[in-house]
């Protein structure tokens, strides 16, 4: 979802692990404040970090429904952000910097506890993509495209199919960005995570390639500070997204880490220049801005602990304090009940779990020695809150304590198979560990996947927490689960046939088979998935003839469709004895792409076969078919829009590569389909191949089925056929569709007129969260739409648009409310 989380948030402002477990040790502390499992909940945490990685999955990700993903990207490896598929690295860079922050100021209890291999794994793992990301004279600063990548809801391991299915080039929508200047605040982000990381993982890897990020850091610095600038980043795809508000706080951020990891002064001397161009205090004068909090966009404040950390400035520690009293007495934030401090609407968790961290830091640094209880208080009060001691005695964190989220923002997670965001209703996997945005302003919550603004999860919403919670496990220890994770139980099978039959009688039978791929374990195309149809043909030996030769014809076989992009087409047997007076006829699939878990077109493909008795005589008995129990006069059901969904029968079994997955045969012999892929590949953590490897057939394809461009078998005839097809023969499709309801992708002509839709912002026909972003640029650089798209944003009917209008078209969009106001 195009997630404008500090941009609307400023605008609002301003109007108003079982493998990676080594030897854990139970730390329990008398004084801890909370009953909960610190250990566990980072366990967790750090398998939301493995869930996000892309690119060559290392072998220690432990996320079974993840395979390796855009694997043609420039640079390899790295976080998606959210529930998207885009490496956005303004706030990557600044959630590795708070990673690598919590590990190298609290990591006694990460080896206590045994959690620090897991810890150091993550951190060394997006390290290494920041550190790809330099390439000398310029830097990476983005891969992906947010506005083409938010046009298809899908698994990421299906990314191309699911681009190109929805009209869009998968190049465009894995584009790099990069530049040599004008990117001042995503470069100062990266080169402070950088040095950051080199500080945490001393002792964790090798030094020389510490050294590596070291020297990555200080050229992405360089050109960070040479060019003060962030037009070129903001002039870029990631502004609708991660728009930057400034840049000299980053700067600041990274010349105080560089000082820590090099001790070269003139670093220090650098963050000390860049002070007076830091924000203000607004309505305080020339009072630097205490307020807010630190995040992605803004690291001010915690540039300013470090400083003071760094050199003991008197006035630097006063900005610290009088920062975080803000925080502690609910100047700041709202303080809910249960203590939670709320700053804003969107991802409050996120904030209020990174002011707690930084306030833990300050009392175990610059404020060591004095009474620090209300700081300890607020900021246990924030973590624990999000845990779960909260009125509602609700965890906020996927797969962690008592009554947790289950439908988080995001695509994989949630693994719908029609690139539909409502369904299934219930995601599909436990993103574990992923901290949702949490609560309105009342302190309600509903966990409802289309509500992004509280079910959305990214890695900056985890990375305060994530820090947090190392402190925590320090200062009162908690285990880790020695069985986590758990293999998922599935929904289903993820192949099988939906079946319908389309009449029979004495000469034989005609049954639809729509072999389906509802495949998130993971999800991929799958090769050699086949189907069998079992026959009791003992009428057609008392009939004196011979069972192999009942007329087989295939009226319809929607695989052919997509032959003109290379994609085989269905392979259909011949009569083949099974045993005794039991015969099959098999359907194979060979090429996956001609059945994907993309979109509601894509999911299914069609066989219509006919079987006639031998030289089209009379007798035969459908009744007494194995394979068809379930379906010999079922209906099928219907649904509002007519379409009708056939029957779901193991007697008509999937194999894949000539192995039973799901049904049972004819003798008894039963497979349950609840066999997950296993597609990771055997390389070491730190393997990073010199080049895209090739594509497996759960990655992206180098051809897509084009549905537009195939054709479509010709209309089934009425009579007969008179000639039997070889049995690796296909039907010869005709040049035109018989019919666009079956034609996957969608005909509706695209209209040059701008919508005149109230709301639609940006004059394309719908109203979703792009309206809100491109509205709330709008508002902040003070230029409105003009023509239709001013009409189309005064939702409130005022003649003038404003923030008020920003408001309630947000509201409209989560299904606050469901029309505008008369």
């Amino acid at each position: 979802m195009n997630r404008m989380k500090k941009i609307i948030s400023s605008v609002l402002a301003f109007a108003m692990l079982a493998g990676t477990i080594q030897n854990p040790v139970s730390l329990n502390s008398a004084d801890a404040a909370s009953t909960q499992n610190y250990a566990e909940a980072l366990q967790k945490s750090l398998f939301f970090y493995e869930a996000q990685q892309a690119g060559p999955l290392p072998e220690w990700n432990r996320v079974e429904w993840k395979t390796d993903s855009t694997m043609t990207d420039e640079v390899l490896g790295g976080w998606y952000d959210a529930g998207d598929h885009v490496k956005f690295n303004l706030p990557m860079a600044y959630s590795a910097s708070m990673l690598a922050w919590g590990m190298y100021m609290y990591p006694e209890g990460l080896k206590k506890s045994g959690l620090m291999t897991s810890y150091a794994q993550n951190v060394e793992f997006v390290m290494d993509y920041l550190a790809d990301c330099d390439k000398g004279t310029e830097v990476v600063y983005q891969v992906g495209n947010g506005t083409i990548d938010h046009t298809w809801w899908g698994p990421i391991s299906l990314i191309q199919y699911g681009m190109e299915d929805s009209g869009t080039s998968y190049e465009s929508a894995r584009e790099a960005l990069k530049a040599s200047k004008g990117c001042s605040a995503v470069f100062g982000e990266m080169a402070a995570a950088l040095a950051a990381g080199y500080l945490a993982l001393d002792g964790q890897v090798d030094d020389a390639k510490r050294k590596g990020y070291l020297e990555h850091a200080e050229n992405i610095f360089k050109l960070a500070d040479a060019s003060k600038s962030d037009d070129v980043y903001n002039d870029s795809d990631a502004s609708g997204f991660y728009r930057s508000s400034h840049f000299y706080d980053e700067l600041f951020y990274a010349a105080n880490w560089l000082y820590m990891a090099t001790k070269d002064s003139k670093y220090l001397d650098l963050a000390k220049s860049y002070i007076p161009n830091l924000g203000r205090m607004l309505g305080e004068g020339d009072v630097l801005a205490y307020g807010w909090s630190h995040c992605w966009d803004d690291t001010l404040q915690g540039g300013m602990l470090l400083y003071a950390i760094n050199t003991n400035d008197a006035d630097a520690v006063a900005h610290v304090k009088k920062h975080l009293n803000r925080w502690v007495n609910g100047d700041e934030a709202k303080i809910l009940p249960g203590g939670l401090r709320w700053l804003t609407t969107w991802g409050c968790l996120r904030y209020a779990n990174t002011a707690a961290f930084l306030a833990s830091v300050a009392g175990d640094t610059i404020l060591k020695g004095e009474d620090n209880s209300k700081l300890t208080e607020f900021a246990e009060a924030q973590i624990n809150y999000s845990l779960g001691d909260n009125p509602d005695k609700r965890s906020y964190v996927v797969g962690y304590g008592e009554n947790s989220p289950q439908n988080p923002h995001h695509r994989t997670a949630h693994g719908s198979w029609k690139n539909d965001l409502d369904y299934p209703a219930t995601n599909r996997h436990i993103l574990y560990g992923a901290l949702v945005g949490g609560p309105g302003q009342d302190g309600s919550y509903k966990d409802n996947r289309g509500d992004y603004i509280s079910n959305e999860v990214a890695t900056d919403y985890n990375s305060g927490f994530t820090a947090m919670l190392c402190k925590m496990i320090q200062e009162h220890g908690g285990t880790p689960d020695p069985s986590f994770p758990q293999p998922e139980k599935h929904d289903g099978p993820e192949f099988f046939v939906e079946a319908l039959s389309k009449g029979a009688d004495a000469s034989g039978i005609t049954v639809s088979f729509k072999i389906t791929n509802h495949s998130a374990w993971p999800a991929r195309a799958q090769d050699n998935i086949s189907f069998r149809y079992y026959m009791d043909l003992s009428e057609v030996k008392a009939a004196g003839k011979n069972p192999e030769d009942v007329v087989i014809r295939c009226d319809r076989d929607q695989s052919a469709m997509y032959a003109s992009s290379g994609v085989k087409p269905a392979v259909i047997s011949p009569v083949k004895q099974y045993d005794g007076d039991i015969y099959y006829v098999e359907v194979t699939l060979p090429d996956g792409r001609a059945v994907l878990p993309i979109s509601e077109g894509m999911q299914k493909c069609e066989i219509l076969l006919a079987l006639v008795m031998p030289d089209y005589g009379s007798g035969w008995d459908a009744e007494n078919d194995p394979s068809n129990k379930d379906i010999l006069g079922a209906k099928g059901t219907a649904d509002a829009e007519g379409t009708v969904t056939g029957i779901i029968s193991k007697y008509i079994p999937v194999y894949i590569d000539g192995k039973l997955y799901y049904g049972t045969e004819p003798d008894g012999t039963t497979a349950d389909g609840n066999a997950s892929a296993d597609p990771k590949p055997d390389v070491k953590p730190t393997d990073k191949p010199s080049a895209p490897a090739s594509a497996k057939p759960t990655d992206e394809p180098a051809v897509k089925p084009s549905p537009s461009e195939a054709p479509t078998p010709a209309t089934a005839p009425s009579s007969p056929a008179t000639v039997k097809p070889s049995p690796s023969a296909s039907p010869v499709p005709s040049s035109k569709p018989t019919s666009g309801s079956e034609q996957p992708g969608s005909d509706s002509p695209i209209s040059s007129e701008p919508s005149k839709v109230l709301g639609d912002v940006n004059c394309d026909g719908k109203i979703d969260i792009t309206d809100i972003s491109v509205l709330s640029l709008a508002l902040l650089d003070k230029k409105l739409p003009e023509g239709q798209a001013f009409t189309n944003s005064d939702v409130d009917r005022d003649k003038e648009i404003g923030l008020t209008d920003l408001s309630t078209l947000k509201q409209y969009v989560s299904k606050v409310i469901t029309k505008f106001p008369e």
